[in-house]
């Protein structure tokens, strides 16, 4: 699995980053990070399989040039 986005915790870019993959027909997981519910900057994490990560990536970078993506 390859990390193709990291979000505010729920943000609208997160859920549009979400159903941008689902039309495409990329499928994905999440990962939100609960370990500190008190942290304001908590983030989600979207992950697709390694042969779909460069058309997540296009996709999500075409409909959300402004988005951060780290993959750590």
């Amino acid at each position: 699995m390859t990390a193709v986005g990291s979000y505010p915790m729920r943000s609208d870019a997160a859920e549009l980053a979400e159903m941008l993959l689902w039309a495409a027909g990329i499928p994905y997981s999440t990962v939100a990070d609960d370990a500190y519910p008190s942290e304001p900057r908590r983030r989600v994490r979207l992950f697709v399989e390694d042969a779909d990560a460069n058309d997540a990536v296009a996709v999500l970078t075409d409909q959300l040039p402004a988005t951060r993506f780290e993959n750590d």
